[in-house]
């Protein structure tokens, strides 16, 4: 059921997505984590340190594979791709904060590609708002979350590394 609250537990959240991540994991060969910037690069991190692949990190930034960059422009906050593993036959799990329409995933994916062929691309999300304009599902999700068309999720971190997740009004 989905949740409607203002504010959601992110750590509670996060434990149950590090579950998820790490029974889906079990016996998989060539496991790599790949963390969408900001705040699924910031899930990702944890996850590996958690699972004790800090050696198959990577952090991608979607600025320029999106499908409406002509019309939104370029970020002002674009952070480097940085995947220093081999992408080839790799069993990847894609990490963001919130899945929405599926576009930032499907940018991700592109992303991923122009690395390599991975053998199996996972996707974890902290939470799922629905929404969904793309064919995309996450394999491991903390919650579903309910929210009004002029609503967002906002996954911040405190400098212990501790998330929250609130829910705001969007002011476009």
């Amino acid at each position: 059921m989905p949740t409607t609250t203002n504010q959601l537990d992110a750590e509670a959240l996060y434990q149950t997505l590090l579950g998820q991540v790490k029974g889906g994991l079990h016996g998989v060969q060539d496991a790599a984590i790949i963390g969408i910037h900001s705040g699924g690069a910031w899930l990702a991190e944890r996850l590996a340190a958690d699972l004790g692949l800090k050696d198959r990190l990577g952090f991608i930034d979607v600025s320029f594979y999106r499908d409406d960059f002509a019309k939104k422009g370029l970020h002002p906050d674009v952070k480097p791709t940085h995947i220093l593993f081999n992408v080839d036959r790799a069993n990847i799990v894609l990490v963001d904060d919130v899945l929405y329409t599926g576009r930032t995933t499907r940018a991700a994916i592109n992303v991923l590609f122009d690395y390599g062929r991975p053998a199996r691309i996972m996707l974890a999300a902290l939470a799922d708002r629905g929404g969904r304009e793309l064919p995309v599902a996450a394999d491991f999700v903390a919650t579903s979350v309910a929210l009004e068309a002029n609503q967002s999720l906002a996954l911040a971190r405190a400098g212990d590394g501790q998330f929250s997740l609130t829910i705001e009004e969007d002011h476009a």
